[in-house]
């Protein structure tokens, strides 16, 4: 990868593009809150059980096909596949927040002038319109999947150091232990077939639902 890909990667994978990813914990919180994590080694678990289970198996793998439709400008598979990521998200939280972040991105990347909003349609994805970023920038595709979790690894780090509570350098080891992971997940992502295709997670969901009507939160979802 060329140094103009890296840097235009770097940034829009950045947990602090203000889009509003900093707000959002995907039911860590409630996890926290009910001592399913409690400390390094069971955020560990909970983050292996995350990519393995949710983001290597449907995140990821239609990011995957959503990068693909628009190296192709194939607006009917760009509108099939952000309609299958919307529809997978089962609660209000988990809805809300793709679809506001969404939201953010596709208005800042019109406003930066890096990509062409017009393939998108009206009710944009985060995967959808970081796929139309980091497309019209000539990133690696490869690349471009492995940066999205990396980037969701950092945010639930972040979620676990301050709630947990963990250290920042127990925070750090445990983001590099989940090195081998995210790199699994990554490869499972572009391998996976349609019809392997899963987001079945009735807990996580269970959890989200709980965080709904959850007292005190700092995150919104």
């Amino acid at each position: 990868m060329n140094a103009a890909s890296l840097l235009h990667l770097l940034q829009f994978a950045s947990p602090a593009l203000p889009i509003g990813g900093y707000s959002y914990s995907q039911g860590l919180e409630t996890a926290i809150e009910a001592g399913r994590v409690h400390d390094a080694a069971s955020a560990h678990a909970w983050l292996v059980r995350y990519l393995d289970e949710v983001l290597a198996r449907w995140d990821a793998p239609l990011l995957w096909r959503l990068l693909s439709a628009f190296a192709a400008r194939d607006t009917a598979a760009i509108a099939e596949w952000s309609a299958c990521f919307l529809a997978s998200r089962d609660t209000a939280e988990s809805r809300a927040e793709t679809v506001q972040m969404g939201y953010s991105l596709t208005r800042l990347i019109a406003e930066l002038g890096v990509a062409d909003v017009s393939l998108l349609g009206d009710e944009v994805t985060l995967p959808a319109a970081y796929a139309c970023a980091v497309d019209a920038l000539d990133v690696p595709h490869e690349e471009a999947v492995l940066a999205m979790l990396f980037a969701w690894a950092e945010n639930q780090v972040l979620v676990c150091v301050k709630s947990v509570p963990l250290g920042q350098v127990a925070g750090q080891r445990l983001l590099l232990s989940l090195r081998p992971d995210l790199e699994r997940a990554a490869v499972t992502a572009r391998a996976l077939p349609d019809a392997d295709l899963s987001n079945w997670s009735p807990g996580l969901s269970m959890l989200s639902m709980r965080h709904e009507v959850q007292h005190g939160r700092l995150y919104r979802s």
